[in-house]
């Protein structure tokens, strides 16, 4: 592990807690020292208060800041003084210690201190650093993990045994200080991570570094990488199977949840191995990467899965505490799998991202750790006090309300642009996961978000449709809601003049496309987890159609149709149909202004009076088709379906 400091970059970082912001950063950049919010650092400055009187603060890494992105706010300035005379306590319960630490803040605004703070306090250097080093972990999480530890450093790290992190580990650590000397580099905890310090910033942050590749330069010596197959292309249809998968474990969870496949090299090589289930089954890197072990029978498949649910051990041992525990759901965060590969879960997209990077380093520690004669995570009595710990569950009770679309997925077709956009935009408000569909290859590329996939895709052609389909399971799980938005309005042509050719074009896309992906998707929304939605945008021109659109006219009355058997079809599974009419969305591709100026003109009308030609004199724009759409998807409509619903401003003809 190379050193990342500049000596022209740190120069633009003046004074103490600005140094201590440039090698926050230089640890966050590196996922192998810090991943996620992991980790934490601290300078001790000279402070002058509104009194004109000097005293020192600790400035500490504030809850929920990344040290990668870190900023000079991100840090708590609590005061020195009342931190190291809390240390001498024999003892403080962890919800007084964080009151305390919030008391002893000069900044009520500033977020709330990091939980080790007293730890950072009572370490007599100005400037510590913590990780959770991957390769510090590989040493740690053995069988023998202290004489590793011992062998790889020698006398220059103390060696702190597990204990867990709070006001504990602060009692331990207080005992274990006399023992530090001048020589001492930094301090390693067992099964927990690794600690430096130093009285500059750059000294704190390159003992760190050097610490780091010890342990690296220790592992290459004595493990051989594992051998990756070659990357080849899953051509697996595995769809239908993920998303009953997805659904099943969305029900023991009690919430929809999202589910990312990975069959890349990496995870076949693991979910290959021969000792896979004993490996995998032994529980997290740190309390801090908490992805653990659980069967799950009920779940129904021969699988490795992976899950923070300690509820069996919380029953079996009687646990009591001061408040009613907040239980995190029992659904699993990680499976593995020979054939599908890892599959990581979560509530967003983002979630599954986190999961698949921790498990990742999670992978590689396992891999290293098995080489070195075992990998051996803390025992479950002690992840348990950590997930259950008085601290995490006043997180999760303070947690705030998901969005009404959180953990659903929805495919949206003609979504690069007009009324299809503005669809996934408002599912994506309000909290679905996307996939965009569009022929238009800029749907790839136009909006750079986790919970957004584009596919250029020609929804004529069924090959792509149901590539498309298979992409949106490996990607998030499932389907809940699809919104059938593509099509085609041809140029005006009285049916005289019809040809059969341009006909057919118009219904392939406008209607056989569509029954085709309401046949392949109906698979995968029979096991929406609330039950699948589909939202047809159909046309004003079903209840009144005009002259001179014969084919745009027939294509969306036939595909309403379409979706009204439907909805006495799938109600049976859940699944509820419903059809918008819109009329005159004038924000779309094909209204131009010279062709907004021209149908006024032939009207006798402005183009402001054109837009608003309706009963209640209003404008009609995509944003309010996305609204209604996802309206429809929510709970408020939960017991409609084939319904027609026209957004037009009120047309007197429809009325």
């Amino acid at each position: 592990m190379l050193s990342l400091w500049n000596d022209v970059e740190a120069r633009e970082f003046v004074g103490d807690l600005e140094q201590r912001v440039y090698t926050s950063r230089l640890l966050g950049r590196d996922p192998s020292l810090v991943l996620h919010g992991g980790g934490n650092t601290s300078v001790k400055s000279a402070y002058v208060n509104l009194f004109g009187r000097g005293e020192d603060l600790l400035y500490v890494k504030g809850s929920g800041w990344d040290l990668a992105t870190i900023q000079a706010q991100g840090f708590s300035p609590t005061r020195l003084a009342p931190l190291v005379e809390l240390s001498t306590l024999e003892s403080l319960s962890d919800v007084q210690m964080a009151n305390e630490l919030r008391v002893a803040m000069i900044d009520a605004a500033a977020p709330s201190p990091s939980v080790e703070a007293i730890l950072h306090a009572i370490i007599p250097y100005k400037f510590v650093d913590h990780t959770h080093a991957d390769a510090v972990i590989a040493l740690t999480n053995t069988p023998n993990g202290r004489e590793r530890v011992e062998e790889v450093f020698g006398g220059e790290v103390l060696i702190v045994p597990y204990v867990m992190p709070g006001f504990k580990l602060v009692r331990l650590c207080a005992g274990l200080f006399p023992q530090l000397t001048d020589s001492t580099q930094g301090m390693i905890l067992l099964k927990h991570g690794a600690f430096t310090f130093g009285q500059t910033a750059r000294e704190s942050y390159e003992r760190m570094i050097a610490l780091v590749s010890k342990a690296e330069a220790y592992l290459t010596r004595k493990v051989v990488p594992v051998s990756l197959p070659s990357a080849e292309a899953d051509s697996a249809e595995l769809r239908a199977e993920l998303a009953a998968f997805r659904g099943q474990v969305s029900r023991v969870a009690g919430f929809p949840i999202l589910m990312a496949t990975h069959h890349d090299p990496q995870a076949v090589a693991f979910v290959s191995r021969d000792d896979l289930e004993t490996a995998a089954a032994r529980g997290p890197l740190t309390p801090d990467h908490s992805i653990r072990t659980k069967r799950l029978p009920q779940i129904g498949r021969d699988v490795a899965v992976y899950a923070d649910d300690y509820r069996a051990y919380f029953e079996a041992n009687a646990v009591r505490a001061s408040a009613p525990l907040t239980m995190l759901d029992p659904a699993p965060r990680v499976v593995l799998d020979r054939e599908w590969g890892m599959v990581t879960l979560g509530r967003s997209a983002r979630d599954t991202g986190i999961v698949e990077d921790i498990y990742r380093h999670t992978m590689t520690v396992i891999e290293q750790a098995q080489a070195l004669g075992g990998y051996e995570a803390l025992p479950a009595a002690d992840i348990f006090d950590v997930e259950y710990w008085d601290l995490e569950q006043a997180k999760l009770r303070a947690g705030g309300k998901p969005a009404p679309l959180q953990g659903e997925i929805a495919l949206v077709t003609g979504a690069a642009s007009g009324i299809g956009k503005a669809c996934a935009e408002a599912l994506l408000g309000r909290g679905a996961a996307v996939v965009a569909l569009d022929i238009n290859p800029s749907v790839e590329t136009m909006l750079k978000r986790p919970d957004l996939l584009g596919i250029r895709c020609d929804v004529s052609d069924e090959a792509q449709l149901t590539a498309a389909l298979e992409q949106t399971a490996r990607r998030f799980g499932g389907l809940d809601v699809l919104v059938l938005n593509a099509g085609v309005f041809p140029p005006s042509t009285p049916i005289r003049d019809l040809k059969l050719s341009d006909w057919d074009k118009v219904m392939r896309i406008n209607l056989d496309a569509n029954l085709s992906l309401m046949r392949e998707a109906y698979p995968l929304l029979k096991h929406a987890p609330r039950g699948g939605k589909v939202v047809i945008v159909a046309s004003k021109n079903v209840p009144a159609p005009g002259p001179g659109a014969a084919a745009y006219s027939a294509s969306k009355a036939a595909l309403t149709q379409l979706g009204r058997v439907a909805a006495l079809e799938w109600g049976g599974d859940g699944i509820r149909v419903n059809m918008v009419h819109p009329n005159a969305v004038f924000d779309t591709g094909i209204w131009t202004e010279e062709v907004l100026a021209a149908r006024a003109k032939h009207y006798g009308l402005s183009v402001e009076d054109y837009k608003t030609n309706n009963v209640l004199k209003v404008e009609v724009t995509s944003r309010d088709i996305g609204a209604l759409v996802a309206d429809l998807c929510g709970a408020t409509f939960s017991r409609t379906t084939g319904a027609q619903i026209p957004i037009d401003g009120g047309n007197d003809r429809v009325i």
